[in-house]
């Protein structure tokens, strides 16, 4: 058999000049780029001295195969093997970016050196000795590593916690306080657990049985307490001060956020019903999955800067949404992660583990999110579903007459208009607005099948046809069907000279049976912010609707104007509708309200690395994970729906196994008990934050938390570990200071002491009305007003923060970013624009005079003393300090306050360190 050469069917006048270039390309290709002849020589030139062993600027060692691989803090590999333009370091030499030349100073590469890196790059960047190396991302830092029970250490302490302290206190050689006075120990238990004080009634009780059985009257006081509904508006302050919640967007506008206080109500009834804080944090995720919609309230409780504020400017919408999801990031990270993962938006993280990859790819996960309200999602046996469903109930039968004996009408829910009409099988609608000019920020059709589905929607595969040459400037038409509400509106106005109406073609992609029509202007601002003087009226245009038949003509079937003319000539339909109009109202009050809780996108966008941190600067696409140092895998990809996205991310962060779910809120407890956490940064368990003082104690508690073996807590139950915490001794300690102790410890972080503190300004406020009998007691609802009705711009300005309406606890004033409400922001109540692990304790003279004399202190002074007179006449002054301070005056008090007007006295007890400090 003959073997035919590959060059034989070519003439022989040619074969001579293919194999010389046949053999140039072999010699070539067998040459190729060598590192230690071409690469090493030129990168020890121009890169070494700022990128070598003995300086590694942005981290990066040029030296390293490895390092090149991982890249710098841009978190862009250097070098990819066989793919130069991902390669960040040729755009550096290039000089691609201006801002990022290398080298900076001295002489730049040609373009023939740059053409052999590339080409080495290009080849797999061959390094002798290095091929081996892999670029992984380590760390042994302690709060990354698997949380390991340790054994409890042997010694007199009966209670583990005490036990671990007490190896702590034998280093030092400091001996721990007795047990607290039984007054002491009330008062401290009461405002740890429920920020209300004790009465005094309550202190004489405690101290009698606490008299006759220390052990059995400390439990049981501590067990009525945690069953106080009041528990849960304590700990519920606490969980909000760390999302930063308020109740106004905090940009310029300020506006304020409608019904933003259902999450809040949600956070107390979760301590206080004590769910299971892995399913807490899951609801709060995903809480639109798992009947609990309006916990979802905490991803969108940071700031932001809303639409109409952003304005229409392409760069600036892709900005402001780059900051929302960062928003949403610095919630979740210091939250339930205990990082700072937003360190990690535009190079990779300068102390942990995370990389620009790792804080994308969680951008990921809620790249479906969106700043703004919805109907929340309720399990079937809530309260208010089960009162919207029999509100349903009523409305079908009024709108069973109407569509009987009038076929056509028109419902107005306030925030959108809907116009009912008889079922139509149809490829198209005609709608045409009653008006000069009409604003639609979105069209809505809707059939019998699932009530909820918009088949006008644009990625429902609908599309809009109109004339273009009354649509206005800024006022695609594309807004009108795009999903979203809001200031970005399709804007159509009638032609000088015609008298064409605006109009719309909603095309289907097939035949659909329809019978609801429903549209608004801005509905956003209707449903989603309130307190304007300029609020939308709940007006809307008239509109006449026709579909298209099966011989192209159109059709009128519904025309709005008509069909409430014809109401007016026939009582019994008005009245009906008058009925139907009065359920829409009770329900949007009783049944599932539309509220500040987060908008999803069924499908999000594909998420990009984003160079910098621009959003003008997208890179390699991102799919939905955790961090990627712990096993933050989901094995999810860009197609994967949004729900599905939160809920895996969900079961990912509470996972028993994970190393920092458990450790942060265990943390977190400990911190509200004792007054620092032993991890003293509550909010940053990294490299940058503070060690833990008792590690092993930390880790034996988190272990506890989530399955417990010695104590007879349920698995991840907060009230318990808190009820564990309270219950040592540690926290029964004396307040008292004793030399060798302040020598050796004097910030009492070892618990040689319980350490004591001033109390919040919540504590302070409740307490006051609590002395006066002004406080309303009253669990959840709306947050009662302190401030004016204002225009858009404006700023909000405190009008009354003293009179009946304000009377509840301060945690329902309304909370509002950047505004003082002139007495006790003074205590350093925070204003929700960074997150507050931990509130600062100031002293300062500002404190004593709003104490003094503001109208509220002032007016409440006038109460308890009133309250004093009438309760125990001409003993008047004992029965104040009983209300302020839980005892009698001594003998030298009386002698002193006996001179003075009952109403000052009253005044200069609330201000003493006594009323505001933890024993």
């Amino acid at each position: 058999m003959t073997n035919h050469s590959p060059l034989s069917n070519i003439p022989a006048s040619l074969r001579f000049c293919v194999s010389l270039i046949g053999y140039g390309l072999v010699c070539s290709i067998a040459l190729g780029v060598d590192y230690v002849r071409d690469i090493e020589p030129l990168l020890r030139k121009s890169c070494l001295d700022c990128h070598g062993p003995d300086k590694q600027k942005s981290t990066v060692r040029v030296d390293q195969r490895v390092s090149l691989l991982r890249g710098g803090d841009s978190g862009l590999p250097a070098i990819v093997p066989g793919n130069a333009e991902k390669s960040h370091v040729l755009a550096l030499v290039k000089g691609s970016d201006p801002g990022e030349v290398m080298p900076p100073k001295g002489d730049r590469l040609t373009e023939s050196q740059i053409a052999l890196l590339e080409q080495w790059i290009t080849e797999g960047a061959e390094w002798p000795g290095q091929m081996d190396a892999v670029a992984e991302l380590t760390t042994d830092h302690w709060s990354f590593q698997p949380v390991e029970r340790p054994t409890v250490p042997i010694n007199q302490a009966a209670h583990p916690v005490d036990a671990f302290l007490a190896e702590a206190l034998k280093v030092v050689d400091v001996a721990s306080n007795g047990p607290a006075d039984a007054r002491s120990l009330i008062r401290r238990l009461a405002m740890v657990l429920t920020g209300l004080p004790p009465t005094y009634e309550e202190v004489a009780a405690f101290e009698e049985a606490f008299a006759h059985n220390e052990d059995q009257a400390y439990t049981k006081l501590v067990e009525s307490l945690l069953e106080s509904q009041h528990f849960g508006e304590r700990w519920a302050q606490h969980w909000l001060d760390v999302i930063r919640w308020a109740e106004t967007n905090g940009s310029e506008s300020n506006l304020y956020r409608k019904r933003a206080w259902v999450y809040r109500d949600y956070v107390i009834g979760a301590f206080n019903e004590d769910v299971p804080y892995d399913r807490f944090v899951r609801e709060q995720l995903a809480g639109d999955q798992l009947g609990a919609g309006e916990a979802t309230g905490f991803l969108v409780a940071g700031p932001h800067v809303p639409a109409a504020t952003v304005g229409q400017q392409e760069t600036a919408i892709r900005q402001a949404r780059a900051d929302r999801m960062d928003e949403i990031m610095q919630t979740i990270g210091a939250s339930v992660m205990g990082m700072t993962v937003g360190c990690a938006r535009c190079h990779n993280h300068k102390f942990d583990p995370v990389t620009i990859q790792d804080y994308y790819a969680l951008t990921a996960v809620f790249q479906g999110v969106e700043f703004g309200g919805r109907v929340p999602e309720l399990a079937e046996d809530h309260p208010r579903r089960m009162r919207a469903q029999e509100i349903h109930s009523e409305m079908f039968k009024e709108r069973a007459t109407l569509r009987k004996q009038l076929g056509v009408w028109e419902e107005n829910w306030g925030g959108f208009a809907e116009v009912q009409f008889p079922i139509t099988k149809t490829r198209a609608l005609r709608v045409e607005f009653q008006k000069k000019a009409t604003f639609i920020d979105e069209l809505e059709v809707f059939g019998p099948g699932d009530y909820y589905e918009n088949v006008a929607l644009a990625r429902a595969g609908a599309t809009l046809i109109t004339n273009p040459e009354m649509t206005q400037l800024r006022g695609d038409l594309h807004h009108a069907n795009d999903g979203y509400y809001g200031t970005m509106t399709w804007k159509s106005r009638m032609s000088k000279g015609s008298d064409e109406r605006p109009w719309v073609e909603i095309h289907f992609q097939h035949d659909e049976e329809v019978g609801r029509f429903r549209y608004s202007s801005n509905r956003e601002y209707y449903f989603e912010t309130d307190y304007l003087d300029k609020m939308p009226n709940g007006t809307f245009p008239a509109v006449r609707i026709s579909v298209l038949q099966s011989d192209g003509r159109w059709k009128e079937i519904a025309d709005s104007k008509r069909s409430k003319q014809a109401l007016t000539k026939r009582p019994a339909l008005k009245e009906a509708s008058a009925r139907l109009h009065r359920h829409i109202d009770l329900i949007k009050e009783e049944g599932p309200r539309h509220s500040f809780v987060g908008q999803f996108r069924k499908q999000p966008q594909v998420t990009k690395v984003l160079h910098r941190g621009s959003p003008e600067n997208p890179r390699d696409e991102v799919a939905p994970a955790g961090i990627a140092i712990l096993e933050g895998d989901l094995n999810l990809d860009s197609s994967t729906s949004d729900a599905q996205r939160r809920m895996r991310f969900a079961q990912w962060l509470t996972e028993p196994t994970h190393p920092l779910t458990a450790r942060v809120m265990v943390n977190r407890l400990w911190h509200h008990v004792f007054g620092l956490g032993i991890v003293p940064t509550g909010s940053d368990f990294g490299v940058a934050g503070a060690l833990p003082t008792h590690p092993e104690l930390l880790d034996w508690l988190a272990s506890e938390f989530v399955q417990p073996e010695v104590s007879e807590m349920k698995p991840w139950s907060m009230k318990d570990m808190v009820k564990f915490l309270v219950t040592s001794d540690a926290f029964r300690r004396s307040s008292s200071p004793t030399e060798a102790g302040m020598n050796a410890d004097a910030s009492s972080s070892l618990l040689w002491r319980y350490s004591p503190r001033r109390v919040e300004a919540e504590v302070i406020r409740d307490g006051v009305l609590l002395a006066s009998g002004k406080l309303n007691d009253a669990i959840g609802g709306r947050s009662f007003r302190i401030h004016n009705v204002k225009k858009t711009y404006a700023q909000w300005e405190v009008v009354n923060n003293h009179g009946p309406d304000t009377w509840r606890r301060m945690l329902y004033q309304e909370r509002m970013r950047r505004v003082d409400d002139r007495l006790f922001t003074a205590f350093d109540f925070p204003d929700c624009g960074q997150v507050r692990a931990q509130r600062p304790v100031s002293t300062t003279p500002l404190q004593a005079l709003n104490l003094m004399n503001s109208d509220f202190v002032i007016e409440q002074a006038r109460f308890i003393a009133e309250r004093a007179i009438a309760e125990a006449g001409d003993d008047r002054l004992r029965r104040a300090f009983e209300l302020l301070l839980a005892r009698v005056p001594t003998e030298e008090e009386r002698v002193v306050c006996n001179e003075i007007d009952l109403a000052l006295v009253c005044r200069s007890l609330i201000n003493s360190n006594e009323f505001a400090f933890l024993p």
